[in-house]
């Protein structure tokens, strides 16, 4: 089997979660956490629109992690990304940063914005 190492340039990979954390370039994020290719901190959860939004001409795909279990988002929060041009993916958050680290590791403008699991 060969082996290919992973590179991320300057951008930093999700390197863990657990119950209530996500741990990004060295830092624990405790909560619900909004997490992109140059920083990572708390996001105040699915009645937060305005940091995702933010992030409108510079990602093209936010990926929604629901905690363990993959639910609906609210309507509003997906209408208002989309209508700013953000796709939303929407998945579990274990799925959403693993996803993250393999688009990121292909230089894809994502971001990643997660609710805690457990």
């Amino acid at each position: 089997m060969r082996l290919t190492e992973v590179s991320y340039g300057t951008a930093q990979p999700v390197e863990g979660y657990g119950p209530g954390f996500f741990r990004v370039g060295g830092h624990v994020l405790r909560g619900p956490s909004l997490i992109t290719p140059w920083d990572a901190g708390p996001w105040g959860g699915l009645d937060d629109t305005a940091a995702p939004l933010s992030l409108a001409g510079r990602i093209d795909v936010l990926l929604l992690g629901m905690g363990a279990e993959i639910a609906h988002p609210p309507a509003a929060f997906r209408e208002a990304l989309e209508s700013a041009g953000i796709g939303v993916e929407v998945m579990n958050s274990p799925a959403a940063c693993r996803t993250y680290n393999v688009l990121l590791g292909e230089g894809r403008r994502i971001a990643a914005a997660v609710l805690p699991v457990g």
